[in-house]
């Protein structure tokens, strides 16, 4: 009759229990958890694609501003060119009127040259018609006097010497007109000769600035498409920053829901306690036959878990304390987040406290593994079991202290088998905020 009444009361529990706390979605938590890793990995990777955006980007620029450094002296040396032919033209032009002055004097200087030549050719027909030079002997013998004779051969020496000075000055004026003549045009040929090159050298400079802006309008176009990509990713990063803050917030309100159900759980549980404890007393009463009996009975009872609201969370050697140390797989100095307590696989492993499990699942350094989120006396706590061969619970299930949740492993970064425990004030966060589990749990 004892037991039925127990039975029946342990009904009644679960059914209060059913009706006070609210429906928890198993994945739930989990699922936003992997959707925040998959944000996160998303993020790392639009962060290291902008940052090489940002890199080709800079790249670019930097050799645009070489070309357009290299365009500037190529202007300058076209620029240099330009004011080269415009003197050269000036040069010719000047040249070209020198020319045309000469031409001039070219033209004054063949009428001389032709009169000179009528002047002589007159001189000739005259000493052809008067028998040549014969004549200059007859003026000189027909002199009537000695004086008349002086007077005729200073005529005739006056007209011999304007012969050979017109003579004399036409074969300068014919060979002036020749030197004058081939400098200048050798001086126009050369100035035109100089303009042909400084043209070509023009030309030239002029097609190395075309292909210099033609490269630069395809960096620049290139610059564009690198910057319309990098805003792009920006755009994505921003997008996945917002739905990951949206992740977030997500994951603190299961979290607070979780604190909120193992809140009820742990009231839940002490209501039931204090009810059994009443049944028992009861109970007690009519069975007790002494005093001295029931004492002896009580301080026999030897409990499964440790009194109080903590209890160890599995047997075994503690071979790690928490705290910095020199880690044995990454061979670096940094925080050892927990306790180890080592023993074989397959060992079971307990829930350190009541509360509700808020992940169970893998992870590439904890392995398989559990977190419990735990209210009591209104604050909440954090309790993580890490590197299990197997997991007995699932995420939204309500777990009491010392009820088996896994089993000891060696997953993840782990050298051996052993249960990698920690405790947070609060909510759990990858190892940041963690305190000595001693400081809570017997262990």
């Amino acid at each position: 009759m004892r037991i039925n009444k127990w039975i029946m009361s342990l009904v009644m529990v679960i059914f209060l229990m059913s009706s006070v706390m609210p429906s928890i979605s198993a994945a739930t938590l989990n699922d936003m958890k992997n959707e925040q890793n998959e944000l996160e990995k998303k993020k790392n990777d639009l962060n290291s694609g902008i940052k090489q955006k940002t890199t080709e980007i800079t790249e670019n620029q930097s050799t645009i501003e070489k070309i357009i450094e290299q365009i500037t002296i190529l202007n300058n040396k076209v620029n240099e060119t330009n004011h080269n032919i415009e003197r050269m033209e000036l040069e010719i032009e000047k040249t070209t009127t020198e020319i045309e002055a000469l031409q001039i004097s070219i033209k004054e200087l063949i009428q001389k040259i032709k009169e000179r030549d009528l002047v002589l050719r007159e001189r000739v027909q005259i000493m052809q018609v008067k028998g040549g030079t014969i004549d200059y002997i007859d003026v000189l013998l027909g002199a009537n006097s000695f004086s008349d004779f002086i007077d005729r051969f200073s005529a005739v020496s006056t007209l011999m010497d304007a012969d050979r000075a017109i003579m004399t000055e036409q074969a300068a004026d014919q060979e002036q007109l020749e030197v004058e003549k081939a400098s200048v045009e050798q001086k126009l040929a050369e100035q035109e000769e100089n303009k042909s090159s400084l043209e070509e050298m023009k030309k030239s400079l002029e097609s190395q600035k075309n292909e210099k802006d033609s490269l630069v309008s395809q960096l620049e176009v290139e610059q564009s498409k690198l910057k319309t990509e990098k805003s792009s990713l920006e755009e994505d990063y921003h997008e996945a920053h917002e739905m990951s803050k949206e992740v977030e917030q997500q994951i603190v309100a299961e979290q607070k829901r979780l604190v909120e159900v193992a809140r009820k759980a742990a009231e839940e549980k002490k209501r039931q306690a204090a009810a059994e404890q009443k049944r028992k007393a009861a109970a007690a009463a009519k069975a007790a036959a002494s005093k001295n009996s029931s004492s002896g009975s009580a301080s026999s009872y030897t409990p499964p878990v440790s009194n109080g609201t903590w209890t160890r969370p599995a047997s075994g050697r503690v071979s790690s304390e928490f705290g910095y140390r020199h880690h044995p797989i990454y061979g670096v100095s940094k925080l050892h987040a927990g306790i180890d307590i080592a023993n074989s696989t397959g060992t079971r492993v307990v829930a350190a406290g009541d509360g509700v499990v808020s992940t169970a699942g893998f992870h590439s350094t904890l392995g398989n593994h559990i977190v419990i989120t735990h209210s009591v006396n209104g604050s909440t706590y954090t309790t993580v079991y890490a590197h299990l061969s197997s997991i007995g619970v699932s995420s939204g299930q309500v777990v009491g202290k010392g009820q088996a949740i896994g089993k000891i492993g060696t997953t993840g970064a782990s050298t051996g088998p052993h249960l990698h425990f920690e405790f947070y004030e609060g909510y759990y966060s990858s190892g940041s905020g963690a305190v000595n589990p001693r400081r809570y749990v017997p262990i």
